[in-house]
């Protein structure tokens, strides 16, 4: 990982994720790494915090195998999973700063399609302008700090780049980690277009669960729409990795400490499932995205059931004689 003859390593990010970097380059590179893989540790478990999950499962999330893989390969996984659920975790309550987190989010725009969707929903427009400021505020200090001109570079340079790793001819070596249904697609033998309208018929239904998750009828308990949401946020990316599902950990840590009716053996599966992940698509399976899919419908039809049942206990007592 620390030679520059590494293969199949491409940047492939908006500059202003140099803002969070940059400063690590004045140090050593193994204390860079260090600095970099434990303090996004220490972000993650602090975003999690707020959804009171207790000691153990805390640490479920911290030493799962999304996050292992994060470490090995010195990705951002950890960080931007922090920025997700952090921010969701506390919108409802603290506006501003889930606003900023999710500007800070956009180092990684594609993890945050949801958002703006939960928002809306919610009708959190507290959060929404905080997150526009905040956005607006990284792309200015981005480029007042490194020229503006990494901005037009980046729409010039990284973002054909980042198309022609999306849509390379299949299997390519990075795509052994892959865990979406473009990639899914494309593992099935489809080309660019069926693998896109794939893409799009699954980023749909993500935002649509998503939207129907945050409406403020839903009896939704708030923990259980933000895990959902880091869920579904797997499967509305085309592109997409087994370093960036610590999100699924967070979600199996929640459901396991808080839902007796989620299969426990389902629960450690979907834990798992990062750690074997490159064994699976190794074999041409590509099936890493029914994961996030089977767990989200799961976790949707265990919402609607109990909406049905305390449904019916309230109509019982209104048609119930005095």
């Amino acid at each position: 990982m620390f030679s520059p003859d590494l293969p199949n390593q491409e940047w492939s990010y908006p500059p202003s994720i140099l803002i969070f970097g940059a400063p690590l380059a004045l140090l050593p590179i193994f204390a860079a790494y260090f600095i970099w893989t434990f303090g996004t540790v220490f972000c993650l478990w602090l975003a999690v915090r707020p959804l009171k999950l207790g000691t153990l499962a805390e640490a479920a999330v911290l030493v799962c195998p999304a996050v292992f893989v994060n470490a090995i390969f010195g990705q951002n996984g950890a960080l931007t999973t922090a920025l997700l659920i952090g921010g969701l975790a506390v919108a409802p309550k603290r506006p501003i700063l889930a606003g900023l987190l999710f500007g800070l989010l956009t180092i990684k725009p594609h993890l945050g399609i949801l958002v703006p969707f939960c928002l809306l929903a919610s009708g959190n427009w507290r959060a929404i302008a905080a997150a526009a400021l905040s956005s607006a505020a990284l792309f200015i200090l981005t480029g007042l700090s490194l020229g503006f001109d990494v901005w037009h570079l980046f729409w010039t340079e990284t973002r054909p780049l980042m198309t022609a790793i999306l849509e390379a001819p299949y299997p390519q070596p990075y795509q052994a980690n892959a865990a979406t249904m473009f990639f899914l697609a494309r593992a099935c033998g489809a080309g660019l277009t069926v693998a896109y309208a794939m893409q799009a018929a699954a980023t749909i239904a993500a935002i649509c669960a998503a939207i129907w998750g945050w409406l403020p009828r839903r009896q939704v308990v708030h923990g259980e729409r933000v895990v959902l949401t880091a869920v579904l946020a797997t499967v509305a990316t085309p592109y997409g990795y087994s370093y960036d599902t610590v999100g699924l950990a967070v979600a199996v840590a929640y459901l396991f400490s808080r839902r007796a009716s989620m299969p426990r053996i389902f629960l450690a599966l979907v834990w798992l499932y990062p750690a074997i992940a490159h064994l699976v698509n190794g074999i041409g399976l590509g099936i890493g995205v029914l994961v996030p899919l089977s767990l989200s419908a799961w976790m949707l039809a265990d919402i609607r059931a109990r909406e049905r049942v305390t449904s019916t206990i309230a109509d019982g007592r209104i048609s119930s004689p005095r």
